[in-house]
């Protein structure tokens, strides 16, 4: 069966092929779960996700997402495009001017900003210090010692994120990490008055390596959740990710009247057609 098909670029700093890449089959329906992993393996993106109907009157549309290796509750680029190639699909919202997605985390409402879309932060499923020796180990793959960090926190939104703050912007660009034991974000400032008020950068294992991904919206978003309640930032902000790899994402960070935290960016649709599944 032929279903449209489309390849975005979420997060782009002002222009395509800069952010980070999401697969998007927006004819889902019907799909196993099997044929869903075998086409997201296929692909080899960091995320392949799948649009679906809904199954609560609340939402929109509902979306799975997979990395190549496993399903996901929640990620924030695969929210950002999904919700891009559903409007672009002809998707029309129940609510003007707000889409609610559907996914296994519960739901999330995506708006339309001057930033582009942005979507709103979930609530953190575990939070507060890392564990000593954990963070040991931790603070020996990324190459560097305890002294090189400022604090460190689980921000774990669903993917699993453990938050380290370094000094500055140019001691998480000279990271050169070894063999990771867990999903890890790092954060640093850059000096006032600069485009981007921090760089993050965000490493995973995979088949006993290091992955580092280009742009990703829920560390983004645990981190700013983290930042904020502890008075490191005020908001809005941008943060830059992907610089070490040669992208140039731009996270765009706001807070609502309701104090939640909004993460949002371009996305540009890069390819579309047809995929046969």
């Amino acid at each position: 069966m032929l279903r449209r098909f489309t390849q975005v670029d979420v997060f782009a700093g002002g222009r395509p092929y800069t952010g980070n890449a999401l697969a998007v089959v927006i004819d889902g329906d019907g799909l196993s779960t099997e044929e869903m992993r075998r086409f997201a393996r296929w692909t080899n993106l960091s995320e392949t996700t799948f649009l679906l109907p809904p199954t609560t009157p609340e939402a929109d549309y509902r979306v799975r997402i997979f990395t190549p290796d496993t399903e996901l509750p929640f990620a924030g680029h695969p929210t950002l495009g999904s919700c891009h190639a559903w409007l672009a699909a002809g998707g029309r919202p129940r609510q003007e001017g707000r889409v609610v997605q559907e996914c296994d985390a519960g739901l999330v409402p995506v708006d339309a900003t001057d930033a582009g879309l942005a979507f709103q932060a979930p609530p953190l499923i575990r939070s507060g210090p890392v564990e000593e020796e954990f963070l040991d180990r931790i603070v020996a793959s990324l190459g560097i010692t305890r002294d090189d960090v400022v604090d460190a926190e689980w921000a774990d939104n669903g993917p699993g994120w453990v938050g380290l703050l370094l000094k500055d912007a140019d001691s998480v660009l000279a990271l050169r990490p070894g063999t990771v034991p867990h999903d890890i974000g790092v954060v640093g400032p850059h000096p006032e008055g600069s485009p981007c008020a921090f760089e993050v950068r965000a490493f995973f294992p995979l088949q006993g390596a290091t992955v580092e991904d280009p742009v990703t919206g829920s560390l983004n978003a645990s981190l700013a959740q983290w930042l904020l309640r502890t008075g490191r930032t005020k908001a809005p902000y941008v943060a830059a990710q992907g610089t070490a790899i040669g992208r140039e994402g731009r996270v765009h960070i706001t807070v609502g009247e309701d104090e939640a935290v909004w993460v949002g960016g371009d996305v540009i649709t890069c390819v579309t057609g047809h995929v046969e599944l």
